[in-house]
């Protein structure tokens, strides 16, 4: 893919420079002006920050990226669309506010294409997708619009990333509501946001404390009673049950449990948590 070059009006100095319209279309490497040691144009290189496009590089690490040279020398990297969709030409005279303008652009774009790489992994919600761009630089302008763009695409959501959530929770580590609600929070997710999405799962708290209570049980074997209470206990509190839900497992699952620690509770695997 080429961009055309303008033609300059008559009296205009026509030299070529080294990144002149005579090597348009070379990635640009260690050997152009502005690139010092660097086959990617640069990226933060001290360019100019107004001039005339003498040449528009595809680079060599990433070829959706283009580099721009004002008269001469390397100014700034752009994405490849962006620089087709603003129409760029050599022979164009960029004024400094066009150079700041178009540099935002390609933060917004960049910033953008980061937050796709996050939720590729796994979705996450607004706070997180935010934070993490703020942690790799980039400006508060561009993560606005970045999380705007993706919230226009549907991509990003806490409505839909609290249904994911209390799911993925459900059907993998089961807890209780209390807890589930604590993690979306510190994920930026409003109370009631997060509320609503757990109501709508109708979580069977406990049934689910019932199979961990199970699990767990099995190591506390040769305990007296009263320890196997409270740990067991202790144990799916910190798992985010209440003891309204607490209390009747552990009548439940201990009422076969004599002073021995002998219990009529069959064979059962732990999950291996460690609770002391």
């Amino acid at each position: 893919m080429s961009f055309p070059t303008r033609r300059r009006p008559a009296g205009r100095d026509t030299r070529r420079s080294p990144g002149g319209p005579g090597r348009f279309g070379r990635p640009a490497g260690p050997g152009d002006v502005g690139t010092p040691g660097s086959d990617d144009g640069g990226e933060t290189s001290g360019g100019p920050e107004s001039g005339t496009i003498t040449a528009i590089k595809s680079q060599a690490r990433d070829p959706e990226r283009v580099s721009i040279f004002l008269d001469g020398a390397f100014a700034f990297g752009l994405g490849r669309q962006i620089a087709l969709d603003e129409a760029l030409r050599i022979g164009d005279d960029l004024s400094p506010e066009r150079v700041a303008a178009l540099r935002a652009t390609d933060d917004i774009g960049k910033a953008t294409n980061a937050a796709l790489a996050l939720l590729a992994r796994r979705p996450r919600s607004v706070k997180e997708v935010r934070d993490r761009l703020g942690q790799k630089g980039y400006a508060p302008e561009a993560i606005d619009a970045a999380v705007a763009r993706l919230e226009g695409w549907n991509y990003v959501g806490d409505d839909d990333f609290a249904r994911y959530w209390v799911e993925n929770r459900v059907a993998h580590k089961p807890r209780g509501e209390r807890l589930i609600a604590q993690e979306l929070w510190q994920k930026g997710v409003e109370r009631e946001t997060a509320r609503a999405a757990i109501e709508a799962a109708e979580i069977d708290e406990l049934g689910a404390a019932r199979d961990l209570g199970c699990q767990k049980l099995r190591a506390y074997r040769g305990l007296e009673r009263t320890v196997a209470y409270r740990r067991l206990g202790g144990f799916l509190g910190r798992r985010g049950f209440g003891y309204d839900v607490v209390g009747p497992v552990l009548d439940e699952l201990l009422a076969g449990w004599d002073e021995d620690g002998d219990s009529d509770v069959g064979d059962m695997d732990t999950d291996g948590d460690d609770d002391a």
